[in-house]
């Protein structure tokens, strides 16, 4: 009951509010007024943008075209053999600083584009911090001006990585019919979900130590958590090592699973991969900062269920936390941190690293269930990956789901992917064998975590 009444006192305050004044109905405007040339960055960023060497493909080299659109850098990369396709280039978080940068399509996914006759474009996004919004905006408007720096594109598709799967998922709904199909790896596709398991990762951890502290305090890294650690058993857990956590310690490690994905194949020691970097995503923020720069302000546990609930009664004993910004949490509106209704309408097919815990795997599991709700489950396909890194990925994963994808739209021959909304079936041993590339196990990075596939 209290519930309901929350949600519709704050729903009427949306509804009251309408959609804000930076934005239209398209999310479009966002820096009108600013009073700064288009071909300019905003105050305070300057941009990085350095000369692409082209690529020689087929014996001739790329055409390469470079500048500044509405406020951001961008690259424009044409074979000479130019199949008349754009794959357009989403990036993810790029941390608080005020440089832009732009990305060329990782993975091998450059040269693997050009080489098929591909032109692929890039933005660096108009703001850096977690702003949704800013790469929505200027990947459209890119993908748009494309049309008169080139030729109109007969097909449009859109990749990315991190906050960037963010940037597509609501791409596709922001514009819908612009995109015709999608490629989102390590994606944010959970939306606020994400901010909601940081949140809670605190409010878990310190409700199990015994130690109330949120808002994070100034000392909250270099003294209040050293403390949760110790009382928790684990400052001294590291990947592969003997297993240090208290019995406390063991229902935090348990949650967490649980709130990222639930248990699965590589879960235990990602979770000490992962443990002390989350910590970290709790400093402290200068007090009255963007929405963009604090996302967390979004963030919520008032209604979420803690399971394991044992040794301690967690859903009774953790701090409850309302977002501090319930406007932007219920808007509907393009914000910087907008939701993702999952109606992609277009074929859109996934990776993600089973054992990520930064944008945990749970991210897939809510854009399954929201594409289920609104009936658009026919347009998903997802895949897990056994890696435990953040968007550790090898050229011959992300190329097969190119290749895929692209199939996918041209033809309609919808590819196989991974059943990822069945706890039984993400629990079984060799879940995610399918279609992670077995020739990379004894590569760098945190493969070997997992046990080699069959």
């Amino acid at each position: 009951m209290l519930r309901t009444r929350v949600m519709a006192a704050v729903a009427g305050v949306v509804l009251l509010a309408g959609t804000p004044a930076w934005a239209d109905n398209n999310g479009n405007s966002g820096n009108s007024g600013s009073g700064v040339p288009d071909d300019q960055p905003l105050p305070g960023y300057t941009v990085n943008n350095p000369p692409l060497p082209p690529l020689v493909i087929g014996g001739q080299p790329t055409k390469v075209l470079q500048g500044i659109r509405q406020h951001a850098a961008y690259i424009i990369e044409v074979p000479a053999k130019w199949n008349g396709r754009l794959a357009m280039w989403a990036h993810g978080f790029r941390g608080n600083g005020k440089v832009l940068t732009v990305d060329t399509p990782p993975f091998g996914l450059r040269g693997q584009m050009l080489s098929e006759g591909y032109a692929w474009a890039a933005s660096s996004y108009y703001d850096n911090d977690y702003d949704v919004r800013a790469g929505v905006i200027t990947t459209h408007d890119l993908a748009q001006r494309f049309s008169t720096l080139v030729a109109r594109p007969k097909q449009v598709l859109i990749a990315g990585a991190s906050m960037g799967g963010h940037v597509i998922g609501r791409s596709l709904e922001q514009y819908p019919g612009f995109y015709d199909g999608a490629l989102p790896m390590c994606g944010v596709l959970g939306d606020q979900d994400l901010f909601d398991y940081f949140l809670s990762y605190q409010l878990t951890a310190q409700a199990l130590a015994g130690i109330r502290a949120y808002p994070p305090p100034p000392d909250y890294l270099p003294t209040i958590v050293p403390r949760i650690q110790d009382t928790l058993g684990l400052t001294k857990l590291v990947p592969g090592g003997p297993d240090t956590v208290t019995d406390r310690g063991a229902q935090f490690r348990a949650v967490t699973t649980e709130l990222s994905g639930g248990p699965r194949p590589g879960a235990t020691p990602a979770f000490a991969v992962w443990k002390d970097f989350l910590f970290n995503l709790a400093a402290p923020v200068p007090p009255n900062s963007s929405l963009a720069r604090d996302p967390i302000q979004v963030a919520t546990n008032l209604f979420t269920r803690y399971r394991p609930n044992s040794p301690v009664d967690l859903n009774r004993e953790v701090q409850r936390v309302a977002p501090r910004d319930w406007l932007s949490r219920l808007s509907p509106a393009l914000t910087a941190v907008p939701k993702i209704a999952g109606r992609p309408m277009v074929p859109v097919l996934t990776l993600h690293g089973l054992g990520d815990m930064f944008v945990p795997f749970a991210m897939e599991q809510d854009y399954r269930a929201d594409a289920a709700r609104n009936g658009q489950t026919r347009f998903v396909v997802q895949r897990a990956i056994r890696t435990a890194g953040h968007c550790e990925f090898s050229d011959k994963e992300a190329g097969a789901a190119w290749n895929d994808l692209v199939a996918w739209v041209d033809h309609g021959r919808k590819p196989a992917g991974d059943v990822i909304d069945d706890r039984s079936a993400v629990a079984a041993p060799d879940f995610g064998c399918r279609f992670t590339d077995k020739s990379a196990y004894n590569g760098p990075g945190t493969r070997k975590l997992f046990p080699a596939c069959p």
